[in-house]
């Protein structure tokens, strides 16, 4: 886990360090954009140094040309006033201004604005100096002075300095994203795959190759497990076949010896007919074993399904099928001439099993039919009976498709056990889909559906 907390540190770090520069950036920004502003309305032209530089010129007979033309070219009026209030002078004036003042008008406009001009005022030895400037200059506060254009820059610079913190770090986070899912998009898959119990390999290079080789050795491990698990269930199976067919040879002698009596032959005969499900029992689970850890390689060729099935029929009632039970195919038009790429021999294995099934759990008999149709999207195979049913509960239970080897219920028995689990395993390996469907009075059928891609 150090790999992975030195991942996100680093991002982690990034990220500060990315939040860093940006406040570094907007202070820039900042400084950029009110320079100007500040320049000119705090410099040397800004109102308080023009009120002082004016003031210091100004007398009852006017002031210096090189001081007029100064305000003149900043846009700037003046008006100078006498003691009592009456106009003595003035620069550029505009309309409105009068030429005498009282004390109460005085009083008024020393807050700040005269006729809407913002003025600035000063006293001097023979009077007062008022500098106006235009009415959409500046903004005049009773403690201090700020320039209009600022107060209305303000706004758009703050929304646009949040426009682009906000557009830079969700691109950061974005692309951030972008680089951490497809550092570990390969190990999240590959965890999948060890989870459907499949091998999983990825290359062991970049900021998570200790986690990806980490991912390597438990796929190793995990490998070696189940091969190891398939190959002892192989090696038992293999070894169950010879004592078995002893038993069943023996009590096949038994059964067929007229001197024995009647209870010896007959017990005989349940030795041997129980020995033939554990055959086939083991058979099954070696089967199944193979088929989940992907030992049993598939023999796939375009196999006409129709034919298969009316084979297997065939064969079936050549071997013999006990009078209370009846078999009936139903193949659709579309589905005589459809080929599907399969092992025919799995898939004969599979059906197998389904009627097998139906026979096992209706001892008194039933019918039972194959059903094979055909659609633009998929191939179904149903194996259905009108014998008894299965309860919702049980129902449920199958549906789930329990694991042979996670069970130490009544899932395995020879009703509704591993037979089922065989066929559903050799559907997935055809990358089909098993559903089983009962009512407990209307018989049980289970349906195989295959995709139509797999048609050729």
């Amino acid at each position: 886990m150090k790999t992975l907390g030195k991942y996100i540190s680093k991002y982690l770090t990034a990220f500060t360090g990315l939040a860093i520069l940006l406040l570094l950036i907007n202070g820039i920004a900042f400084g950029w954009t009110f320079y100007g502003v500040v320049t000119k309305d705090y410099g040397s032209l800004s109102p308080q140094n023009m009120l002082n530089r004016t003031a210091s010129d100004a007398s009852l007979k006017g002031i210096p040309q090189e001081a007029s033309d100064l305000l003149r070219n900043s846009h700037i009026w003046a008006v100078y006033l006498d003691t009592e209030g009456n106009r003595i002078w003035d620069i550029d004036a505009p309309d409105g201004i009068p030429d005498h003042f009282t004390v109460q008008d005085v009083a008024v406009f020393a807050k700040g604005y005269l006729a809407d001009y913002p003025v600035f005022i000063r006293n001097t030895d023979d009077g007062m100096l008022i500098l106006g400037y235009p009415q959409d200059s500046y903004m005049k506060l009773p403690s201090n002075y700020y320039s209009l254009r600022s107060i209305k820059a303000f706004p758009f610079f703050i929304l646009g300095i949040l426009v682009a913190d906000f557009t830079i770090l969700f691109l950061a986070y974005y692309f951030s994203k972008r680089k951490i899912l497809k550092n570990a998009r390969p190990i999240i898959t590959s965890i999948e795959t060890l989870a459907d119990g499949r091998p999983a390999s990825l290359p062991v290079h970049g900021e998570l190759s200790e986690i990806a080789d980490s991912v390597n050795k438990a796929s190793n491990i995990i490998h070696r497990q189940n091969k190891a698990r398939a190959n002892w269930i192989c090696g038992v199976s293999h070894d169950i076949r010879t004592p078995l067919s002893m038993i069943m040879g023996y009590a096949e002698r038994i059964t067929q010896n007229k001197s024995a009596e009647l209870r010896i032959r007959e017990e005989a005969e349940i030795i041997r007919r129980q020995s033939i499900k554990i055959r086939e029992l083991v058979q099954d689970l070696n089967l199944v074993s193979r088929l989940e850890y992907e030992m049993q390689p598939l023999h796939k060729e375009p196999v006409s399904l129709a034919g298969l099935l009316r084979s297997y029929t065939a064969e079936l009632l050549n071997t013999g099928l006990p009078d209370e039970y009846s078999l009936d195919i139903v193949i659709t038009p579309m589905a005589e001439t459809i080929f599907f790429p399969c092992d025919a021999r799995l898939i004969s294995r599979a059906v197998g099993n389904l009627v097998q099934n139906s026979i096992r759990h209706n001892p008194g008999g039933c019918g039972i039919t194959l059903t094979l149709d055909c659609t633009d999207k998929n191939i179904s195979l149903s194996v259905s009976d009108n014998g008894a049913g299965i309860s919702n509960e049980k129902l449920r239970e199958l549906n789930e498709k329990p694991h042979y080897m996670e069970n130490t219920d009544d899932r395995l028995d020879l009703r509704h056990g591993l037979g089922l689990i065989l066929v559903h395993q050799i559907v997935n390996a055809h990358k089909g889909i098993m559903q089983i469907e009962s009512n407990e009075q209307e018989g049980c059928e289970v349906v195989l559906d295959f995709p139509i891609e797999s048609v050729n």
